[in-house]
């Protein structure tokens, strides 16, 4: 439902192609025991059909043993990210690894209400960056919620060393009350279409953008299928060629391409 960026791009090799998806959630999604990290899966599906990715598979020098893994928002790396923040699998799967700029354009969204912008692989909402001041209070006005992750201070322990920075996952800590969502990127509140509240997650600005983990259960439905044709897949599984650093280097507010 909106125009995607030109692909093949330099920073992403894949051309896109229709996909055939078959997403299932619970109607009546619940807190689980333990929570679940959102690998080897789409975290959700937007109201558009385009699933949500969080991270990537891209590893610090190819080895997937580093414990090092690529953030693909830090505007380090070069991959291809169009201004909806998503690019193509070699597949053809287009996916988003953030907030989807072109659908939530055409939803009318604004800074002053809440934007429903898709579901959860465990059935809980996913909403935009906005969401009520109090969030037992719909009157209490909107503002742009903010997540408690932070950059860690001083140096890496191994792998490519260095000061923390953000190209990495593993640069960012969560700190609890640090801003208005929880180590999910959600919080439990009321909405437009949830008036007596509900669980749910937010896509923000800065990291982590989309949650690492559920609250939930997800439903196996979300699992990523293999490439087409069993094609393996370049470094991580995007086709993608890492590291490069986005033209021009690296946006000087921090945020990435496109915002």
């Amino acid at each position: 439902d909106h125009t995607p960026g030109q692909f093949p791009n330099r920073g992403n090799p894949n051309s896109l192609a229709e996909q055939k998806y078959e997403f299932r959630v619970t109607l009546k999604p619940g807190i689980a025991d333990k929570p679940s990290p959102a690998q080897r899966m789409f975290f959700g599906i937007a109201l558009n059909g385009v699933p949500f990715e969080p991270g990537t598979a891209e590893v610090w020098n190819n080895d997937r043993s580093s414990g090092w893994h690529y953030q693909a928002m830090s505007g380090f790396m070069y991959l291809g990210l169009d201004r909806n923040h998503a690019h193509v699998q070699p597949n053809g799967a287009y996916h988003y690894h953030g907030l989807p700029v072109g659908m939530i354009e055409r939803l009318g969204a604004t800074k002053d209400k809440m934007t429903l912008v898709g579901w959860a692989a465990d059935g809980f909402p996913i909403y935009a960056a906005y969401g009520y001041k109090d969030p037992g209070n719909a009157k209490s006005g909107v503002k742009e919620l903010k997540p408690s992750y932070r950059l860690k201070t001083g140096t890496r322990p191994d792998g490519p060393g260095g000061s923390y920075d953000g190209r990495f996952e593993e640069d960012f800590e969560y700190v609890e009350g640090l801003g208005d969502l929880d180590e999910f990127n959600a919080r439990q509140g009321v909405t437009p279409e949830f008036p007596d509240g509900t669980y749910h997650y937010v896509i923000s600005n800065t990291y982590p953008f989309i949650g690492r983990s559920w609250r939930g259960t997800p439903d196996p439905s979300f699992f990523k299928a293999p490439p087409e044709g069993g094609r393996r897949r370049g470094p991580g599984g995007s086709g993608i060629r890492p590291p490069g650093p986005p033209p021009g280097g690296r946006p000087p507010d921090g945020r990435p391409p496109g915002r």
